[in-house]
């Protein structure tokens, strides 16, 4: 949705501009073999004019590593390009450089929609990256030889900042090794938005939420359902995304996903096709349970996931891909058969998936209230819409295909993306989670289409699958049962606080400052934090006690420190108020701070 904003005047003092490039590293292929194995261990470092602003986990020993890590990058408008370099971790000496993909800003905004291709990587020249930039003042002689050119050294510096020229050697004859050294696919594109004041997007807000606080309007003349016609599937991802957030912060996201839910069951007459396809209400249910349910997710999955990646046991159940010399890993008695290897492999795959399916029956209670109504609504919307015998089973599928399918299921097979981890898994963990992800989507489907896949060799797995698909039922019924509670009702009951959708977690360092004494270097201590749209909350580990808790009613000042107070970069200095109006500081380092290249990317940043 674009509009025409009028030229800055005092009307619209207060209007901010900001350059933002969405950034996601998808996957490499055929790179070239680093290791004495013949593989390598990839991992892509984000560069924006020469400053690093991101990196992607290591995907250990493979040569097409996929790692679908995306970014969003705050830039200065100004900025000249992008680079991303791709390396091989090394565990003794120094990573190796494979190559580098570069854009230019020209290159990016040519492309509206953005960039989504194949890119070839180049060869990377230590002695030919920037060295730094230096600031001149050139000027011609009025008076002279006219042929002579003053040059006065400014400043030199290693910040990337407008005006400076880059420091670079000759160029070397090194041989073009282009098309040989792999390829990475990128999807990138630049966004420019002049961000106005709240009160000037209440029009848009009353415009959006019309039907749902006044739904006695024909639905198919309000904005959300024109919104809904005229998105293409490539946009339909951010404006769901976008829609949620906007809806959570009027505190109307349940009524937003049944006013949803409810235009695709009026336009689906086969109950088996339900929510399939990736329509709008599909994918705002999704990022409704990424936005509301992450700390859930984190607390049933993460135990079992700890597990599994510490273990990292040998498991397989395709014969095609068997390593019977494996077997030395499990027994000192030889290598194993393939039936040996077969029933080592179920046992395993019985303890992890029966563990996973403990944790997800036994946490109704701690599944978020709002999830837990938006659920209860659609199961009583499926039910109007099919309310034969025949179709009863369509009342656990419409659920189970949202929280298996595209929550729990997912976050199982690539625990990095969802926050589960710090690091891709290694290659025999991968496939252990492979096989439990694709596990839970037969759970996810109660079942139904047991022995019609493609994969036969998944078939032993059925008699464990079966029992937990009956458990799941009795989930889900428990699940939905939410007592006097309608859509567009408080969803929270008296005494306790409202729900909170967590922005971001991960690793961060922090000290709070005491007295009037300066604070030392090592005074910062990591912590890991929780930046909800309610609280920011840290903790010594993310299953510890938690440390503190800064209300965001409290907040009153949020700003960067000069980097030379403590001899460390991207320190922000929160300022917070108790109820005894008592003024509390607590300095928090980032890896990156607002006004430089990224913010967001660990967490605190967001809160400016």
């Amino acid at each position: 949705m674009h509009c025409e904003v009028p030229p800055r005047s005092s009307k619209f003092a207060g209007m901010a501009k900001t350059t933002s490039l969405r950034c996601r590293v998808v996957e490499g292929k055929d790179l070239p073999a680093k290791d004495v194995s013949g593989s390598s261990d990839p991992y892509c470092v984000v560069k924006v004019d020469n400053e690093v602003v991101a990196r992607t986990a290591t995907v250990w020993k493979s040569l097409n590593p996929f790692w679908g890590e995306e970014y969003t990058l705050r830039l200065p408008r100004g900025f000249r390009s992008l680079a991303i370099y791709v390396l091989d971790e090394d565990t003794i000496g120094q990573d190796d450089v494979i190559g580098k993909v570069s854009l230019s800003h020209q290159q990016i905004s040519a492309e509206p929609r953005g960039v989504d291709s194949w890119l070839s990587l180049a060869p990377v020249n230590p002695e030919e990256e920037v060295q730094g930039e230096i600031h001149l003042e050139l000027c011609v002689p009025e008076q002279g030889h006219p042929r002579v050119l003053r040059c006065h050294l400014i400043e030199a510096s290693k910040d990337s900042t407008k005006g400076w020229f880059q420091l670079l050697p000759f160029p070397s004859t090194t041989e073009d090794h282009r098309g040989q050294l792999g390829a990475l696919r990128l999807t990138v594109r630049l966004v420019e938005d002049t961000v106005l004041p709240p009160h000037y997007y209440q029009p848009l807000i009353q415009l959006l939420t019309e039907p749902i606080l006044c739904p006695d309007k024909p639905p198919d003349s309000t904005a959300l359902a024109m919104l809904e016609e005229v998105i293409s599937g490539e946009s339909r991802q951010d404006v769901a995304t976008k829609l949620v957030k906007i809806f959570l912060g009027q505190g109307l996201a349940v009524p937003l996903l049944d006013y949803l839910t409810t235009r695709e069951l009026a336009r689906t007459t086969d109950p088996n096709t339900l929510f399939r396809s990736n329509s709008l209400a599909s994918k705002s249910m999704e990022q409704f349970m990424k936005a509301v349910g992450l700390p859930y997710l984190h607390e049933v999955l993460k135990p079992v996931l700890n597990r599994i990646f510490e273990e990292k046991k040998y498991v397989e159940l395709d014969p095609g891909k068997m390593e019977l010399s494996r077997g030395r890993r499990i027994s000192f008695k030889g290598s194993l058969s393939e039936a040996q290897v077969q029933e080592s492999s179920l046992e395993l795959l019985k303890g992890y998936l029966g563990d996973i399916v403990d944790a997800i029956v036994g946490s109704v209670e701690k599944c978020p209230l709002p999830m837990r109504v938006a659920f209860q609504q659609l199961r009583r919307r499926v039910q109007e819409r099919f309310p034969l015998a025949q179709h009863k089973e369509v009342r656990y599928f419409s659920i189970s295909g949202f929280l298996f399918l595209r929550f729990f299921a997912p976050a199982v097979l690539s625990p990095k993306l969802f926050g589960l981890r710090e690091q891709h898994a290694d290659p025999r963990t991968g496939r252990t989670l492979l096989l439990l992800a694709k596990a839970l989507q037969s759970i996810g489907n109660l079942g139904l289409q047991l022995g019609q896949g493609k994969e036969p060799w998944m078939a032993p797995l059925n008699a464990i699958l079966l029992p937990s698909v009956t458990r799941v039922r009795a989930f889900l019924d428990h699940l939905v049962t939410v007592e006097n509670v309608e859509v567009g009702e408080e969803l929270v009951p008296p005494g306790r606080s409202q729900p909170s959708a967590t922005i971001k977690e991960g690793f961060l360092h922090t000290c709070t400052a005491g007295g009037s004494s300066l604070l030392p270097r090592f005074a910062f201590k990591k912590r890991h934090f929780w930046l909800s749209t309610q609280v920011l909350t840290y903790s010594k580990s993310p299953q510890g006690q938690v440390c503190c808790s800064i209300p965001m009613e409290q907040v009153r000042v949020v700003e960067q420190v000069d980097e030379g107070t403590f001899q460390h970069p991207h320190v922000l200095q929160v300022v917070a108020q108790d109820e005894a109006r008592q003024l509390h500081t607590t300095y928090i380092q980032c890896k990156l701070c607002p006004g430089t290249r990224c913010t967001g990317v660990t967490g605190v940043p967001a809160l400016v």
